[in-house]
């Protein structure tokens, strides 16, 4: 059964396609696209061997020119020196203004080839194809490219929207329980501030933690309706002048913890989880929802085994200081989402420093 979920946009509209097997049907989905005939193919060695051969017979067989390239995986690798790479991959395969890159991977190959194909001869085609939960609910869809700065993920980026995102659930089968939870923590985070169905039906859920004990039905359920939620925002708010900001649910302190384990003692997911629990109980301590709530959205982070306290050593005021540096700051104030109900939040930089303070220091 195919899922088809269309991103409406001013400029550049595009579907998101979830099949399974659909890696067969790339080549014929992006021969409808009207695309140049050369492509290059950007993913890392552990997911260019189990899908990298049916990627490029798929192009190959539709008639396309075909080069591939493995990035080291890793979010430490997500650099501009990794984009030079890329570029020179590029060059040394003649690629045009109607050449394509197409991301196979999760959302480290997704952010840099979206950088990448932005900045080629200023701006290329690029197709999405995430085989990760995290990628495919969130990364990959939106347009938002970019590389980490030494002081913080994602300063360095360009908005430049997918021809195609294309979702294969089988590829999760490759994906290692601690990626699959990670993943878990971007479909929490709709429930949360988009889709209070949603997150009802995690909840009846029994396992959330091991896509084995989980449905395939239920496994389509939440990527569509995630995938559903972020089509919503974006069409709304493309280049996040305002509702798009609420995706960064649970990034504002979980950015700052990453930046601050220098992008390897946590999965983005679980400091995506851990900056949830410290939004929700700034929510509480600012009396904007409830402890309900807050307790509800925590058992289920908990029930898909991700974090919910701070790593041990991590300094406090490290993380106040690290927040400045946040995308979000504006005038020197750190913007934050905060949920007020379930499936509802609100953008605010009224958060005294000492509430987060006080968050922190119970974590």
């Amino acid at each position: 059964m195919t899922s088809v979920i269309n991103v409406n946009l001013p400029q550049q509209s595009y579907e998101i396609a979830i099949a399974p097997s659909s890696l067969d049907e790339l080549g014929q989905k992006m021969s409808t696209l009207n695309l140049g005939k050369k492509v290059l193919v950007v993913s890392n060695p552990s997911i260019f061997k189990h899908y990298g051969e049916k990627t490029v017979k798929s192009l190959t067989l539709a008639g396309y020119e075909v080069a591939s390239y493995n990035l080291p995986p890793g979010e430490r690798y997500k650099t501009l020196n990794s984009i030079e790479k890329l570029y020179d991959v590029a060059l040394e395969n003649r690629l045009e203004r109607s050449s394509t890159m197409v991301a196979l991977g999760g959302g480290v190959i997704g952010d840099m080839t979206g950088f990448a194909a932005a900045t080629w001869l200023r701006g290329i085609n690029v197709i999405q194809v995430p085989t990760t939960l995290l990628a495919m609910v969130d990364s990959a869809i939106g347009g938002k490219t970019g590389v980490n700065h030494p002081h913080g993920k994602n300063l360095i980026g360009a908005f430049h929207q997918p021809r195609l995102v294309l979702i294969s659930p089988e590829t999760l089968k490759t994906l290692p329980m601690r990626e699959f939870r990670a993943g878990m923590a971007e479909v929490i985070k709709y429930g949360v501030i988009w889709d209070a169905e949603l997150f009802t039906q995690m909840e009846g859920t029994k396992h959330l933690n091991q896509l084995r004990y989980m449905k395939p039905e239920f496994i389509e359920y939440i990527l569509s309706r995630s995938c559903q939620a972020k089509a919503e925002v974006v069409a709304k708010d493309e280049k996040e002048g305002g509702l798009r900001a609420i995706l960064n649910y649970g990034h504002t302190i979980g950015h700052a913890v990453e930046s601050l384990t220098n992008y390897r003692l946590l999965k983005h997911g679980e400091a995506v989880a851990i900056g949830m629990v410290a939004a929700g109980q700034i929510a509480l301590e600012l009396g904007m929802w409830t402890d309900r709530d807050s307790k509800r959205q925590n058992a289920l982070i908990e029930k898909a085994g991700l974090p919910t306290r701070l790593p041990a050593g991590l300094e406090i005021e490290a993380i106040i200081d690290t927040l400045q540096l946040d995308k979000k700051v504006r005038d020197g104030k750190v913007r934050f989402v905060l949920p007020t109900q379930m499936g509802v939040v609100t953008v605010t930089d009224e958060v005294p420093t000492e509430t987060i303070r006080r968050v922190l220091q119970s974590m």
